[in-house]
């Protein structure tokens, strides 16, 4: 895998981004270099990140069940930064229509509803699930 393709994204880009880059990331794992730009282009004011409350769920249930209270505050940190999207009742059924549309994961929905609500640039993920979705640039 080589890097992702950051091209024609616009000045000040909203990217919301799923839970697998983040971990990857933060964690030092494998393809971590893939997605380490995303964090070094919103560290310079290039872009914006944006999570989801189930994403946060995700990435911090690992360090909560191995009990890495220091790894759950880098977590913490990071997310302070970003624009968090909570799930609420709009999103909520979104999520149902495109889970159903496209035969996503329940979380998977969740992700490309809330990136629609906040009318993201773009949705960064490591899941190939959303090679059928159209209605939003898909960065994997």
């Amino acid at each position: 895998m080589g890097a992702l393709d950051l091209s024609n994204l616009p000045t000040n880009a909203l990217l919301l981004i799923d839970s697998a880059p983040i971990i990857y990331v933060l964690e030092d794992r494998e393809f971590a270099e893939r997605f380490r730009p995303l964090f070094e282009l919103q560290r310079t004011g290039t872009i914006r990140l944006a999570i989801t409350t189930a994403a946060i769920v995700e990435v911090l249930t690992g360090p909560y069940a191995t009990g890495d209270e220091a790894l759950a505050g880098r977590y913490r940190a990071m997310f302070e930064s970003w624009q968090v999207v909570a799930l609420d009742v709009r999103i909520a059924e979104t999520a149902a229509r495109l889970r159903a549309q496209f035969r996503l994961k329940l979380a998977d929905s969740i992700q490309l509803a809330s990136a629609l609500a906040i009318n993201a640039d773009a949705l960064v993920t490591h899941d190939r699930d959303f090679s059928r979705v159209k209605a939003l640039r898909i960065i994997c």
